[in-house]
């Protein structure tokens, strides 16, 4: 591998790596304070790249389309919460996790009785598939905004965990629910607000999936969402930054294990798992994981 393709696998991997990323926030960010491992959480990225192409099909500019999509993926989060998952708050949690995964199966399906199982075209508009050249390496401009974007909302997230008083009733509630409640906070508000960012951050992932990879169809999610859960574990799930690193490692790997060996790119899915396992099997936490007693994001 000459340096000029090294380089051109860098790109490709950070851009997919920040899809991962920005899937895997969310799913950490909901298992911190809830201890759940939200399954329905893939297809809101789903949900997000078809609101968007329903939107911009429609006639409503591409910006505001991603702006309704993203509103309107947290609106089905927050809704998942309260019709799904609020009412076995203190049931055991092999029944929260049978519900979501019953929300994915809900969510996947009737999105095929809307829009039909046949993949759908996802057009961006001109602006977004310009391709510059430097050199040799080949840099659509949605593989420089993706990273950028990610970086963005990851500093974001950090400022609203540790800055605001928000950011620490989230921090608060990962610990123990009850006891907050005691000292009158709206545990409630807080985990709406949790589902509101995890489903924001899981739409735009589909956004940008859907520029990168121009094909949509309702089952895109289950394959990546189970990546994204991934990058959570590797990273170390609890932690935001982890999920973020992971998601960027996945990323990496999966490019480059195609780069280097193209007869294996017909198991780059496996490849991605089995480094996780490999990761666990030394450092089960994740890479940057703690005891989840001591600390949480």
């Amino acid at each position: 591998m000459d340096f000029s393709i090294f380089l051109q696998q860098l790109v490709n991997g950070a851009s997919l790596g920040s899809m991962y990323a920005l899937i895997a926030i969310g799913y950490t960010m909901v298992y911190g304070v809830l201890r759940l491992i939200n399954f329905a959480h893939g297809d809101f990225m789903m949900v997000g790249a078809f609101l968007t192409l329903f939107g911009y099909s429609a006639g409503i500019p591409f910006e505001l389309s991603v702006l309704l999509a993203i509103v309107g993926s947290a609106f089905i989060g927050v809704m998942t919460d309260k019709i799904a998952y609020k009412p076995l708050r203190d049931a055991p949690k092999i029944s929260l996790l049978i519900t979501a995964i019953g929300i994915s199966f809900f969510l996947e399906n009737l999105f095929i009785v809307l829009f039909g199982a046949t993949p759908k075209a996802f057009n961006a508009p001109e602006y977004l598939t310009k391709v510059f050249h430097v050199g040799e390496i080949y840099l659509p401009i949605s593989v420089i905004i993706i990273p950028i974007v990610t970086v963005l909302i990851l500093t974001f997230i950090l400022y609203i965990l540790y800055k605001t008083k928000y950011g620490m009733a989230i921090r608060a509630l990962a610990f123990d629910i009850p006891t907050v409640k005691l000292m009158g906070v709206d545990a409630d508000r807080i985990i709406m607000i949790v589902f509101i960012i995890g489903s924001s951050l899981a739409a735009i992932g589909g956004i940008f999936y859907a520029v990168s990879y121009p094909s949509i169809d309702p089952l895109m999610g289950i394959i990546v969402g189970l990546k994204a859960f991934a990058a959570a574990v590797l990273g170390g799930i609890g932690s935001v930054t982890g999920a973020v690193l992971g998601g960027f490692i996945l990323g990496f790997t999966e490019i480059f294990v195609v780069a280097m060996f193209p007869e294996l790119g017909g198991y780059k899915d496996a490849f991605a798992f089995f480094f996780l396992i490999l990761v666990l099997l030394f450092r089960p936490t994740g890479i940057m994981g703690e005891d989840l007693e001591r600390s949480r994001f």
